[in-house]
């Protein structure tokens, strides 16, 4: 399971960098969510992050998004 970020829907609370700092952060330029940390996101205070996020921006996947070219 891996996190999925939709920006767009992003509102900057920082909700998920308060609960799990080592996992999110927040784009210096617009305060919107950026995956911080590396590996699945199997720590309680990701999933308590997800959870909390108002505005919906974070949800859980089943696998990994493809980068695009």
């Amino acid at each position: 399971m891996v996190v999925v970020v939709r920006r767009e829907l992003c509102v900057g609370a920082a909700q998920c960098v308060l609960t799990a700092p080592g996992f999110f952060d927040q784009d210096e330029e617009d305060g919107r969510v950026v995956l911080h940390g590396t590996g699945e996101p199997d720590g309680e205070a990701v999933r308590l992050a997800v959870e909390l996020c108002p505005s919906g921006a974070l949800a859980f996947g089943a696998e990994r998004p493809q980068t695009q070219s």
